[in-house]
Formats: C-alpha cells, structure tokens, sequence
C-alpha cells in the first residue's frame, strides 16, 4: 500500500524522500523494523491471551531433560509470526507482484491448516492433531497451485539476455554507429534495458530451467526429461516441473515442522534460511548482477526480498519470546508455515536445487526421523528385535539424550546453518 503511495506522491507532486520507496532494499530495512516491531509488541498480548485460553503445550514423557518445565507453555504463537508477516508486506511491498501473492497465499494456506492441527491438539485433546493425510493433502494443493501459477501466469517470466554497446563515442567526440541502433533493435521486437555503460537486449521466454549448484554448466531444464517421448517436450514440462513443486513444498514444510521441538530452533534456522533467500532474490532481480553471476536473470523477482525480510523481522521478533526458556511456542500454526514459504520462495527464484544445502539443518532432522524408522524395521527382522541408530529422533533430541542442553544444541545448530548459508552463497560463482 504505503509502495504504491509514495510512488504517486514522487510522480504527481515530486515530495523529498518519496522516491526512496522504489528502492527494495529501503522498502526491505523498514519491513524488517516493523515486522519485528509487531512480532515483540503483540506477542505479550497474544501470549496473555493464549494463557487465559489454557492453551499450553501438553508434554509427552520422553525422558528428556527439563522437559516437564514445558508444560503448560502456551502454544500456538505462529498466530505472532503470521501477523509480523502479512501486516509488512501489505504495506511496503508491490501488490501487483504475483511472486508477493503467492508468498501470501502460503503464508494463510500452510498457517492455516498448521492453526487447525494445534487447535485440534489443544481444544479436542487429541495428541496426534488432525490425520497427517489433510496435512498432505494441503501441501499438494499448494503445489499444483504455485506449480500452475509459476507456469501459466504471463509475468513469470526468465529473460535471455545479451550486452551490447549501440555506440561508441571517440576522443575526437564523433559517434562510432558501427554497432546496431537501439531504433534498429526495438524494430526487431526485442527490449531494451539501459545500463551505465550500455545496454541490455532481453528476450523473455516461458521456461523451466533452473539454477544447478557445483555445476560449470549450472542451468537444468525440467521438461527436458521429457526428451525421449516427445519432439514438442518443451510444451509439457508442467509434467515434470508441477510434482516437483509438490514434492519441495511438501517435505520441507514437513521438515520445518520436525525441526520445531527444543526453543529457538526452528524460528533462528528460519531466519537464517530467509536471509540467504533474500540475497539470492535480490541478485536474480537485478539484470546487471545476474549477468556478473552468471545466473538465471528473473524480471521483478527482487520484489521477494521484502517478503524475506518480513519473515526474518518476524522470527527474530519471535525470538524475544521462544528462546529459552521459551514463553510461548510456534506450534505446527508457525512450523508449517515457514517451511512451506521457504521451499515456495526457493521454487521461485529458481534455487530449489539448493534446499539440501541452505537447509541442511531440516534435510538433517528429516532424514534421522527416516533412517530411524527403517533401521529398526531393518534390525527386527535380522536380529528378531529392533535396534536404534539414533538415542532419539528428531536428531536434536538425540542430542538431548546425550547430556547436551538445549540452548547448546540450538545455538550450534545455528552456527551449522550459517556455515551452510555461506557454502549456498558461494555457488553464486563457485562452479
């Protein structure tokens, strides 16, 4: 709204300071502020509220250590981090931006049926929540919708480009036309972006490539797998490309949601995973900078930035109250909404290749529960009893059987994140 406002106000009455609004990294430092601002003010009152409502977490003996201080704790609080959220992006951000809306549609959808399983768990007294097929079947609707949108929707768009000087101007002053005109090239029909020392022509184009890390030739075309079945592959990508969706969306939604178990965790690994999305969003948005790092260039995608920096505004707001000893907790209501904004955010930007290292942490937490699930299968049938691989699962409640506090365990595993962020940043030119 307030985007929207000051442009008018710059272009109609040219007011000091207004213009600043069209620069998304002013627009991203205040969404940052207010977000956080909202998340820390409102979550005292939401937290009263929740206690007055005797909505606390009910604890399972697990044997772990403190774990009885937890109970009554009020859960729930994702309710902060979803307002934190939609209230800064709504104001500072473009509206007209599909990439926006489809973030706040994840956002409600995914908080949504995370708020319908702890109230479940809370109000009915049913430990297990809702049937983990409704969970499912939510984050699949989700996919095909964001996989159909990124597909179908004109302004989703990635931009071939090359740099060309049109001119040269000579010591002597005179103009050197040995280079096409810019009249010449827009007769062409393609688009022509100014830059400082020349310019950009762009040709638009409706792809499901991706960015490859590791790799010198870094760029993946999905419908390309549809190669040795048809000649016309590249008109049935959405094949491939929406299950995909489905899949990413899905498993680290799931992820998140294991993640959350000890204070701290899931929010501080959330903030840290948005930071390294906003960077990546802010460079495939900027034509110049995507031509330096040799990335996918993808046209108003820097606009996701102010998106980031309202989810990271609100987890570090949220802090002020989960870390330990935590005041109040996310509940599935904030874990399942974080994980499903950042593997949407990932799929549009062209970084969901990613994923497994920029959230390693949760790829960790995802495969201990499995590993754990299969290997004492796997032992009861040989051994005709089951064995563990692990103390417990999640991976972080291993740690706890181990004698490690909770904060420990929380403050390295965000250091591991931060490593893993810096390893994601740098395939932008190591490849």
């Amino acid at each position: 709204m307030l985007y929207h406002l000051f442009n008018l106000l710059d272009k109609q009455y040219n007011i000091v300071g207004a213009g600043l609004f069209q620069y998304s990294t002013f627009r991203a430092a205040l969404t940052f502020i207010v977000s956080m601002l909202i998340a820390t003010l409102i979550g005292k009152r939401i937290i009263v509220k929740l206690e007055k409502l005797q909505i606390g977490e009910e604890i399972r003996d697990l044997g772990l250590l403190g774990q009885e201080d937890k109970r009554g704790t009020p859960t729930m609080g994702g309710i902060i981090m979803i307002v934190a959220i939609l209230i800064p992006i709504l104001l500072f951000a473009q509206l007209n931006n599909v990439y926006i809306w489809l973030i706040i549609l994840t956002v409600v959808m995914m908080g949504g049926i995370g708020f319908i399983d702890d109230y479940v768990k809370v109000f009915k007294k049913d430990k297990d929540g809702i049937k983990g097929k409704y969970k499912i079947i939510a984050q699949i609707v989700l996919g095909i919708i964001v996989g159909a949108v990124l597909y179908t929707h004109e302004d989703v768009r990635v931009k071939d480009f090359e740099r060309v000087y049109f001119y040269k101007i000579e010591a002597n002053g005179n103009i050197n036309w040995n280079t096409p005109s810019k009249t010449e090239v827009f007769k062409k029909g393609r688009n022509v972006e100014v830059v400082e020392n020349g310019y950009y022509v762009t040709h638009d184009t409706k792809s499901f490539k991706t960015n490859v890390p590791f790799l010198k030739d870094n760029l993946l075309d999905y419908s390309s797998f549809l190669k040795p079945f048809t000649n016309d592959y590249a008109k049935w990508g959405w094949i491939v490309f929406i299950p995909i969706v489905i899949f990413i969306i899905t498993a680290v939604s799931n992820a998140a949601n294991l993640t959350d178990g000890i204070d701290g965790l899931a929010s501080g690994i959330s903030a840290i995973n948005m930071l390294t999305l906003g960077l990546f969003a802010f460079v495939s948005g900027n034509i110049v900078l995507a031509d330096y790092l040799n990335i996918l260039y993808i046209p108003d995608s820097g606009e996701i930035l102010i998106a980031c920096a309202a989810i990271v505004g609100a987890c570090v707001g949220f802090l002020w109250y989960n870390a330990y000893p935590a005041s109040v907790f996310m509940g599935d209501t904030g874990s399942l909404m974080l994980g499903g904004v950042i593997a949407t955010i990932a799929i549009m930007i062209r970084k969901e290749l990613l994923i497994p290292v920029m959230c390693g942490i949760f790829l960790a937490e995802n495969v201990s529960v499995v590993l754990q699930v299969y290997y004492f299968k796997f032992t009861r049938k040989i051994y005709g009893e089951p064995r563990r691989m692990f103390l417990m699962t999640p991976i972080h409640h291993h740690f706890q059987k181990a004698g490690y506090h909770e904060s420990r365990i929380v403050i390295r595993f965000w250091i591991v994140n931060i490593m893993l962020a810096v390893l994601a940043i740098i395939t932008l030119k190591v490849r």
